[in-house]
Formats: structure tokens, sequence, C-alpha cells
């Protein structure tokens, strides 16, 4: 009838007085379980209705010949012995619940309900393993993913509220989830997906927490001789402004690092676009003279001195904006500019425009410069 057979001991019907005998003579052995006919039904919260024939499952060994139990029948025992009423594990044990089943059904045990949930995937849609890089949550805290977002992540991972909510707290989840969300298919493990939510948690956190996190790493590039000493200063301003943007702590001290030291190098696509009128060197001198004559450098200073500017030398505010960006950040893009002079102040500012002036003016865009891609 094209129905599989599952094995059936030789020696399920022995006699008890036969048993003995061979056990007294020292023959080896392994216990089986004796399984009946009769189907086992699987009442699953994830996958409804489960019926396994009988005659499909094997006399399966409960006791080893070395007198060690296996699996189905330790992890009934323990779980009875446990009081769990409730079994959620991965989908790739369903074909153990029958046994355990008839495990529980034979010792007069009641049966827990199960569900049992799709497994976690790699990218190439095979089981998430070692060789898809996947590392121990040790290993995720020290990258500076917060377990907030670990959770979240996880908890999504082939389950859904019922709604298009992404962000989670632990309390959201809590109060949201139910076995009937989880879905019947396997979900993927997206890393990018899981950095993208990091970095929501993250413009969450309050800056203080965020600081506490990079003091040791900040620390470490002071000793290195990364960051100048005393700069330590700029981490709350370089947090408050750059957090945002950043997916991890450590984005902060290594796109915001023109907050602690002079750049050295520039976004490249940004200075061919940006940097290519001839009159630049001498735009940014001259603003660098407006700067100088400000007691200090404010946002509402520094937007009104660039716009004095522009008008005066007729040309568009983009056409200094840029350079001076650049000039100041290395980078093309970033925080609102003016909140940046603010931060960097008058003196830091001022250094920096002279500093690409003369560059400019002697090198043009030098391939020294020319180095960091967007």
């Amino acid at each position: 009838d094209g129905i599989s057979t599952g094995f059936r001991s030789p020696h399920r019907n022995l006699e008890p007085d036969e048993v003995e005998r061979r056990i007294a003579e020292g023959i080896p052995y392994a216990v089986r379980f004796k399984v009946p006919g009769t189907s086992v039904i699987i009442r699953d919260g994830v996958h409804g209705t489960i019926e396994t024939a009988g005659e499909t499952i094997e006399d399966f060994v409960i006791m080893r010949t070395d007198h060690t139990p296996t699996y189905n029948l330790s992890v009934v025992v323990d779980d009875y012995d446990m009081g769990i009423t409730h079994v959620v594990r991965g989908d790739d044990h369903i074909s153990n619940t029958p046994k355990q089943i008839l495990i529980y059904e034979a010792l007069g045990w009641p049966i827990p309900e199960f569900a049992h949930v799709p497994l976690i995937l790699g990218p190439d849609k095979k089981r998430l393993s070692k060789r898809h890089g996947a590392t121990a949550l040790t290993e995720y805290r020290a990258k500076g993913y917060l377990p907030d977002a670990l959770l979240c992540f996880l908890a999504l991972l082939g389950w859904s509220p019922g709604d298009d909510r992404e962000i989670m707290s632990r309390e959201e989840l809590i109060e949201s989830f139910s076995i009937q969300g989880i879905n019947k298919t396997s979900a993927v493990f997206d890393e990018t997906k899981l950095l993208w939510m990091n970095g929501e948690f993250l413009t969450g956190l309050p800056d203080m927490e965020i600081v506490r996190q990079l003091q040791q790493p900040f620390a470490e590039r002071v000793q290195q001789g990364i960051f100048p000493n005393g700069t330590g200063r700029m981490l709350p301003v370089a947090v408050r402004l750059l957090k945002s943007r950043a997916r991890l702590p450590l984005d902060i001290l290594e796109r915001g690092d023109f907050f602690f030291r002079d750049p050295e190098t520039l976004d490249s696509k940004a200075a061919k676009k940006r940097l290519k009128d001839e009159a630049i060197p001498e735009w940014l001198d001259q603003l660098a003279e407006r700067f100088e004559q400000l007691d200090e450098l404010t946002e509402a200073n520094s937007e009104e001195a660039i716009r004095e500017l522009s008008e005066t030398l007729e040309i568009g505010g983009g056409k200094l904006i840029h350079p001076v960006r650049l000039a100041v950040s290395g980078q093309g893009g970033g925080p609102g500019l003016f909140e940046m002079l603010q931060a960097l102040g008058r003196d830091t500012v001022v250094r920096r425009l002279h500093w690409l002036a003369g560059v400019l003016r002697e090198h043009g865009i030098p391939p020294a410069l020319d180095s960091k891609e967007e």
C-alpha cells in the first residue's frame, strides 16, 4: 500500500523467562519500546494536528547496551519531573514527538502541550551554523549589539505581533506574544536587519549610557596614539550628534574621529565633486577670518557668516557649505554643519579651514588626501 514500515524487533515477543535467561547469561542487550500499531496524534500549537501512523514508527531504543538512557526517554522523564506543561522547541524535533508521546502514555503521565517552532536559517537557506558566522551572545555584546535589540530581533524571527511593528520593548514583546503568532516557515538570520535594528535601539538610549560604553574603546585609542590626550571632553558631543546615524556604538568613534583629531583624509567622491572651483582656497581663508573675529562660534553666527560671505561672493550657499564640511570633518556627509561647527569650536574650525585652503593651493586634491571612499 506504499506505507513505509517501521522496524520491528525480532525479540519483541520473547517470553519474560527467556529474557531473564539471556540477561543471566550476560548476553548484551538494549531495551526497546514495543510500539503499538495505533496512530499517534500530535496537537501542535504551530502546525496543528499531526498524525503519525503507528506502523511507521520503529521499535525504538530507550536504553542502550551500556545501560544509559536515550534522548527520548530522558527528555520525557526530565520534563515530567520538572512539571513541564508546555514544550516549545525547534520543528526538527517533530519526528521525535510521537515516540515521546508513546512513552508518556505507557507511563500513565499527562502529555504536555507541544509547539514546534521553525528553525533559523542562514542566508543560504540552510540551518544556521558556525559556517554562517554565527557567534556567541558574548561576541555580539563585545561588538556593541544591545541586549534589547538582539532580543527583539530574535523574537521577530519566525513570529509576528500581528501588525507591522519591528521595534518592540521587552514589555511589548511579552504582552503581545502568543503561540498563534509563530510562522510555520523558517526565518533567515539577516545580520543587516539586526544591525539596522541595533541602530534604532541605540538612538533611543540616553547619551550618557552610550558615552559609558565608549569610555574603554576611547581610552584604548588614546593609548595607541590614535586620539590625542585631553579630547575625551568631546565624547558626549560626538554621541549627541552622531548616535542617530550609528548602528553600533563604535561607529561613533570611527565616523566621528574628526571630533577628536584633525582630518587626515578626504571623502574621495565628495572632494572630487565639491572642491573643483579654483577659488575655494580663497573662500575658506576669508571665512576663517570672519570666524576669527567672533568671540565664540555658535550655530546662529556661523550660519550668518557663511550666508553673508556667500552673498558677498555672489555664489550659492552650497558652494561654500560643502567645502567647509570637508575641511572640518574630511567627510561629505554627517550631522548638521552649524551644529558641528559650534561643537568643534572657533579655533579648531579656523585651523582646519586654513589647512584645507593651503593644501588645495599647493596640491589641488592630492592623492594623499584622496583616500576615504564613501
